[in-house]
């Protein structure tokens, strides 16, 4: 059986004011290659803005309908989200199918999302999207034949969901709304847990394919995590959508819990931030962050620029951040190497590892107290406790009890304030 493989033409308006466009058609072509799309060709036009009724100017639609019929593609992809109506001019002008910035990344986070919750939001943005645009999709479908069989397929909202009527679409999503606020609670349920074990949370962000998975998986394999504990990484654009939470337990004993959250990229779909909104919240409530940066890209300002745009967005404001500028192997910098809230290193090689988990500690220890306790014979299991959770600075056994200097929590203080003698 032969599969169809896509071949598409890229095409981007540059405008005056993006100072950014050569880098987001670059962008644009690695988006459709993770979901096999074979780029054939970019046409791009200089505009003031874009056209309203066909996003580019009435003489290139020739051109683009020129080009694609000879490169044989049988894909046009357009480099921002485009109206319902524009969507139905540029099918009527090209007689081809069209396809925008952002119906290819919500293509590439269905195919990604592994978990029901991440499931649900994908295709809770699919139908926000589709909605407003059912007749311009549906002219793209029957010119596709009823799907191609190829690289894009919108997998989880695609034609059978387009056929239906407009208020099925608008019962789906309040249900997926329903359920995605049932786990959002669970979520939250799971939140307080954390909050009151008196962890101090830390949270990777950044733009997609930076490496937060991979430095996640190199800072528990420096403190001997067991293998099951590691999180899927790969070079790959949006490789987890699946936030995973992990607890870090140095060798003084101190611990902090590490989350992973989805990864950024320019033009990230509206619909699509605002589904994952619950999962992004466990940024804000962190502790500290750890915004990790492929310092070896040219346009890693742009991808620190669109992060933290994209924080605010959520919600996530005024909370601690270390720079964490990975690849540094890649780039021509120096490393490992910290400067105040910056830290150069490379989580594949594991060199500023070490340096970068004593910036982490100096930001989040500081609830950690220094106690002096005595501990009576017969409350073994409090000296077993320290042992296990606190850092252990001085041991005396005298003849009634242990005398012990740790380091622990406020909480663990509060916990065994009746064997505390001094501070």
């Amino acid at each position: 059986m032969n599969v169809l493989v896509e071949r598409a033409v890229l095409v981007g308006v540059h405008t005056q004011t993006d100072e950014h466009f050569d880098y987001s058609m670059e962008e644009l072509a690695n988006l459709a290659e993770a979901i096999e799309v074979e780029v054939v060709g970019t046409i791009t036009q200089n505009l003031e803005r874009p056209n309203p009724s066909h996003y580019v100017g009435g003489g290139k639609i020739e051109e683009i309908r020129n080009y694609y019929d000879e490169s044989g593609a049988n894909l046009v992809i357009f480099n921002e989200e485009l109206s319902p109506s524009q969507i139905r001019n540029l099918e009527n002008g090209l007689e081809c199918k069209v396809i925008d910035r952002t119906m290819l990344i919500l293509d590439i986070f269905a195919r990604r999302a592994r978990t029901r919750e991440a499931r649900m939001q994908v295709e809770l943005a699919q139908l926000q999207y589709m909605l407003p645009r059912l007749v311009g999709l549906r002219a793209s479908l029957s010119r596709q034949g009823g799907g191609t069989g190829g690289g894009f397929q919108n997998k989880g909202a695609g034609e059978t969901k387009l056929e239906l009527d407009r208020r099925v679409i608008e019962d789906q999503i309040a249900k997926l709304n329903r359920d995605l606020e049932s786990v959002k609670g669970q979520r939250e349920t799971q939140r307080k847990r954390r909050r009151k074990s008196g962890l101090p949370v830390v949270s990777l962000v950044g733009y997609t394919n930076a490496g937060k998975s991979t430095l996640m998986n190199a800072l528990l394999e420096k403190v001997d995590a067991e293998v099951d504990k590691q999180v899927f990484e790969k070079d790959m654009l949006f490789a987890t959508l699946d936030t995973s939470v992990r607890q870090v337990r140095l060798p003084d004993n101190k611990a902090f819990l590490l989350t992973d959250t989805v990864g950024f990229v320019g033009k990230l779909p509206h619909h699509l931030v605002k589904a994952f909104q619950s999962t992004l919240e466990e940024a804000r409530d962190a502790n500290l962050l750890l915004q990790v940066v492929d310092v070896s890209h040219e346009e890693h300002r742009f991808m620190m620029d669109v992060t933290n745009d994209t924080l605010v967005d959520v919600g996530v404001e005024n909370v601690p951040t270390i720079n964490v500028f990975n690849k540094a192997d890649l780039a021509d910098v120096s490393y490992p190497r910290v400067k105040d809230n910056t830290v150069w290193l490379s989580a594949k090689n594991g060199k500023g590892l070490a340096e970068l988990v004593e910036l982490i500690k100096d930001f989040i220890f500081d609830q950690y107290v220094t106690c002096k306790l005595f501990i009576p014979f017969e409350r073994g299991d409090v000296v077993s406790y320290m042992n296990d959770h606190a850092n252990v600075k001085n041991v005396d056994y005298e003849e009634d009890g242990t005398m012990m200097v740790v380091e622990l929590l406020v909480d663990d203080r509060k916990r065994y304030e009746e064997f505390i003698v001094s501070y």
